[in-house]
């Protein structure tokens, strides 16, 4: 139990640091980019409005996925 304890803690620390960097490089164009890319799904109506960031999610898990297996080496 002793293990999953400080699995969370460092989970939680990686939030963190990962929220204290968007926080940091807000004004960074290509970061403001990210949520209105090309293959983002956006559907308006009248009163309704439908939004997936296909594109973004895709990008943001290839980044991801690099930087752990980077890690894991």
């Amino acid at each position: 139990m002793a293990e999953l304890g400080k699995l969370l803690v460092k989970i939680g620390g990686i939030l963190v640091g990962i929220g204290v960097v968007f926080w940091l490089i807000k004004d960074v164009p290509i970061l403001n980019r990210l949520g209105h890319l090309p293959g983002d799904i956006r559907i308006e109506k009248h009163n309704f409005t439908f939004y997936f960031p296909l594109a973004t999610s895709i990008l943001i898990s290839l980044i991801l996925t690099v930087i752990l297996w980077l890690f894991k080496r």
